[in-house]
């Protein structure tokens, strides 16, 4: 079963689900006149609603490239879980504005057995629900199914809300409706909230996930006539469309022709392992004739913990000049540290002049 598929098919199981307890909840509000359970059935339209948007999303998504759009439509299912976050977001904000004024103004509410029931089922089936979209979700990195399953969670969480204030107002007569409410509300709004923001972070282009960075490089290690993997940048175009590019160091030894073979061979188990399109891979070459160079240029490094990591050492003796990249952190004073490991390495060698190039860390 495709991605695709997989969506679908977990977004319908949600869109039936709720439908059932549509149909369910508001046979009961009705037959029992209970103004709140059928309420609680037009809730669970809207949850229907959200999966019916990610299916929308994921077909939309699924589009071949086309002239307009040459990296496809992957994207789209970003702003699907943007929809379905904010519909979160909504109910968060509905539910601190129908139970803020029940603080002040507590009404003791007179449940049935009926009644009980139902909330009881609602909640089961809403937590089974909500787990096993989000857990679907995360397992085809599907921000969508996330969200969706996030809702149908959260719409569980508001559900037991309900069911306890049902209980203490049963045994204590006082109705607690208002106080838990709020608390749960505020829950779903902050929760809506992270969604979108994670949402749109993938949208901008965060930081590369740590694991992948140092998975794709260390895959690239392996071939024989690689000696580092650098400048690892990966571009998002959805979730299932991922191409980027990295610098690999080599010996100078190598021909074009060497190189080129190499170049193909990367891509291609990058590709088959982490589905990752390196549609450009550029070349350091080694060259170990000033290795004690190099040497004191790394314990010079060490001293700075402000220094992530330098590469692409290269000698250039026509010019009598040597350029390395420097990854420093964000927070340091780039330049301060810049001056510094130059005035060192130029005491040692002062036969040679130095660039350094500034480079960026793009992986956690």
């Amino acid at each position: 079963m495709s991605r695709q598929e997989k969506i679908v098919k977990t977004s319908i199981i949600g869109i039936v689900v709720n439908l059932i307890l549509v149909a369910f909840k508001a046979t009961i509000g009705i037959l029992v006149n209970s103004i709140a359970i059928t309420l609680d059935a037009v809730n669970n339209l809207t949850d229907a609603l959200s999966s019916i948007i990610t299916i929308i999303g994921a077909k939309l998504a699924g589009k071949a490239p086309d002239e307009s759009h040459p990296y496809g439509y992957g994207r789209i299912e970003y702003f699907s879980s943007i929809i379905i976050a904010a519909i979160v977001l909504w109910a968060g904000i509905t539910a601190f504005m129908e139970s803020w004024p029940k603080i002040f103004n507590p009404d003791v509410t007179s449940y049935t057995t009926v009644s009980l029931i139902i909330i009881a089922v609602a909640v089961v089936v809403k937590f089974v629900l909500g787990k096993y979209v989000k857990n679907v979700g995360e397992e085809i990195n599907s921000q969508a199914l996330i969200a969706s399953g996030s809702d149908a969670f959260f719409d569980g969480i508001l559900s037991l809300a309900t069911l306890i204030a049902a209980i203490i107002s049963l045994f204590y007569h006082i109705s607690l409706e208002g106080i838990l409410g709020v608390i749960i509300s505020v829950v779903i709004i902050k929760a809506s909230i992270d969604m979108i923001k994670e949402t749109v972070d993938s949208m901008l282009g965060d930081r590369i996930d740590s694991e992948l960075s140092h998975s794709i490089k260390q895959s690239i290690c392996e071939f024989p006539n690689v000696y580092g993997a650098y400048d690892l940048i990966l571009h998002n175009y959805g979730p299932e469309s991922m191409q980027g590019s990295v610098h690999v160091e080599v010996d100078d030894s190598l021909t074009a022709v060497d190189i080129q073979r190499l170049s193909r061979k990367i891509s291609a188990k990058i590709y088959d392992e982490h589905n990752v399109l390196l549609t450009g891979i550029g070349i350091y070459a080694k060259n170990e004739k000033y290795g004690n160079i190099r040497s004191d240029l790394n314990s010079i490094i060490g001293k700075y913990p402000e220094i992530k990591e330098t590469h692409a050492f290269m000698v250039y003796e026509d010019e009598n000049l040597i350029t390395f990249d420097m990854i420093v952190d964000f927070s340091a004073e780039r330049e301060d540290i810049k001056q510094k490991v130059l005035g060192e390495i130029k005491s040692k060698h002062p036969e040679f002049n130095y660039y350094i190039i500034d480079d960026y860390d793009f992986s956690d």
